[in-house]
């Protein structure tokens, strides 16, 4: 029974570790354009004798009836919307509604909320962080190119990109037809693990930029509740122990 309680309280420890590293990168990106903050998700593990169709072995009258503790699950990202912020900068755009820009850096295609884009020397509209790394694509999957010492750029709601009064090309946005489809890759990014990715329903808000959607306050909150279970799991965890080397102690005393 003793080392079922370890267990019980090994998990908890492991479940609030991993909540506090989802926390601090949530935090980390509270200013980051576009981000979509991630999710810990944990549910209650079954017993033993119900984990698998053979597990009635293993069934026991007492451990049966108790918990079987908490587990990690695969973690999801967010998908609301974050705010709009005006900035009044041709070439920042935030997405309102569903989709994603669509970005590539010539070998591999990738998507983002990110909408601060800037042009490069050689014409391209990219985006401004990761030094010009990722080309902005249009709705046929080419890069948008311009004249870098043309007239003022311009970009529409329906993501018409015109330069003066020429226009260049329309910037596309794109969705999975599975919900699930997208995972998360560093840089801001995403990709297309499984399922099609299809035109999108969203519009483009000028001259903006969508904010993160990680909300501090509640964020810090929840830090410190994962903090403080983590300190709960293990002081039980200690206690446990102590008890365990009692009882060995004892009883070899007593043989």
């Amino acid at each position: 029974m003793s080392s079922y309680g370890l267990w019980l309280s090994t998990a908890g420890m492991k479940v609030n570790d991993l909540r506090q590293t989802i926390l601090a990168n949530n935090l980390a990106n509270a200013n980051t354009t576009g981000f979509k903050h991630d999710l810990a998700v944990v549910m209650q593990r079954r017993v033993e004798s119900k984990e698998s169709a053979g597990g009635a072995a293993l069934a026991h009258p007492v451990l049966d009836g108790m918990a079987g503790g908490i587990e990690v699950r695969p973690t999801h990202y967010s998908r609301e919307q974050g705010a709009i912020e005006w900035t009044g900068r041709p070439l920042d755009l935030a997405i309102r509604g569903e989709g994603f820009f669509t970005v590539s850096d010539s070998e591999s295609t990738r998507y983002t909320r990110n909408g601060e884009f800037a042009v490069n020397a050689v014409g391209e509209l990219v985006l401004a962080n990761e030094a010009g790394r990722w080309q902005l694509l249009d709705s046929t999957g080419l890069p948008i190119r311009v004249d870098p010492a043309g007239d003022k750029l311009s970009v529409s709601p329906d993501g018409t990109v015109r330069q003066g009064r020429a226009t260049i090309g329309t910037i596309g946005l794109s969705a999975n037809e599975d919900p699930n489809g997208m995972r998360k890759v560093g840089e801001n990014l995403f990709e297309a693990k499984r399922g099609t990715m299809r035109p999108a329903s969203g519009t483009l808000v000028p001259e903006s930029r969508e904010m993160s959607t990680y909300d501090v306050v509640q964020g810090l909150a929840s830090m410190i509740e994962a903090s403080r279970s983590y300190q709960l799991n293990a002081t039980l965890l200690q206690l446990q122990d102590d008890l365990t080397g009692q009882a060995v102690t004892t009883l070899g005393r007593v043989a």
